[in-house]
């Protein structure tokens, strides 16, 4: 166990040590954006004075260092600033839209990932035949086609023509279960079709690395059929590359969907952040990119723990 305690502080600090390096990165790219933040609060009618008395208040007339050493210092204490186009809370306002990304994310992740596993042991199990054939053929076709292609299609077919599913995903405070999950379908339909082609081939690839040890054959041999050697032996001798490419793929539901929440009107994350990328919200661009970059870095991190944990190889490296 020290060893994995070890090995566990070392990613922990190592996706500290990142996340830093990326806030530093998020502040210098919107520090030499094109613009300026005080005239486009102000509009172009206002005067010079007006505007050099908003970058004072701003605190636009610091120097950069010093600018970013502020933000860091109110980020670690939980205050992501005040958006300059409202002016209300950064915080309060991502609580909501965070919330509303992870619901989309998880129940696109609860579809995804066992459909995923499930065509990757298929896969396998008939490896070379038609439903190999069959579900390779789709899974590239669907990696393929970009989230917006995919997204006014199902619009198209689902909502205007047939009218199964709305076309904007509203969801509020209070919507019953089946109500919201009937307005997020076609959005959670996007990301699925995005997500499962990668993660049931990294799955297919995994086991049949797997299917080549000698302990497969040892089982074959014994007498047991292809779906139990599958299940039993080679499935859980994958787990580790399996979880890597699943967390890969789940940081990506979250982090990723700023395309299929802007063609559905959904009010998430992405949407937001689009929102004020437009109004040039500088705060609030800073703020949605660094937690962002904490998500990804966080489900990355959980993948690099499974690992540790579920291979004894990387347990004991020596």
């Amino acid at each position: 166990m020290p060893m994995v305690l070890k090995l566990v502080a070392q990613r922990i600090a190592l996706g500290l040590l990142l996340l830093l390096a990326v806030s530093v990165l998020i502040f210098a790219g919107t520090q030499i954006l094109p613009g300026d933040v005080a005239q486009s609060i102000l509009g172009q009618s206002a005067t010079p004075t007006a505007l050099a008395n908003l970058r004072r208040d701003l605190g636009l007339d610091d120097p950069a260092y010093i600018r970013y050493f502020r933000w860091l210092w109110g980020v670690m204490h939980g205050d992501l600033g005040t958006a300059l186009s409202n002016g209300q809370d950064i915080a309060t306002q991502i609580g909501e839209r965070l919330g509303n990304t992870l619901f989309l994310a998880f129940w696109a992740a609860v579809v995804a990932v066992p459909l995923a596993i499930t065509l990757g042991l298929v896969s396998v199990r008939y490896r070379n035949r038609w439903p190999d054939r069959l579900i390779s053929t789709v899974s590239l076709a669907s990696i393929s086609l970009p989230e917006f292609f995919i997204g006014y299609v199902l619009i198209y077919y689902f909502s205007a023509r047939h009218q199964w599913f709305p076309s904007l995903a509203t969801v509020y405070d209070g919507m019953p279960l089946l109500e919201r999950l009937r307005a997020i379908a076609l959005p959670v339909a996007v990301l699925t079709l995005v997500v499962l082609a990668h993660m049931m081939r990294m799955t297919r690839a995994a086991i049949m690395n797997v299917m080549q040890s000698a302990y497969i054959e040892t089982a074959e041999l014994k007498g047991l059929s292809a779906f139990k050697v599958i299940i039993r032996h080679a499935f859980p001798n994958a787990i580790s590359p399996i979880v890597n490419v699943v967390m890969i793929n789940l940081a990506y539901l979250v982090v990723g969907v700023v395309v299929v929440e802007v063609i559905f009107v959904y009010p998430g994350m992405g949407q937001y952040l689009v929102d004020h990328v437009a109004k040039r919200d500088v705060p609030v661009v800073q703020a949605t990119g660094l937690i962002f970059a904490a998500v990804y870095i966080a489900l990355n991190l959980i993948a690099d723990v499974v690992a540790i944990l579920s291979n004894p190889r990387l347990r004991h490296p020596k």
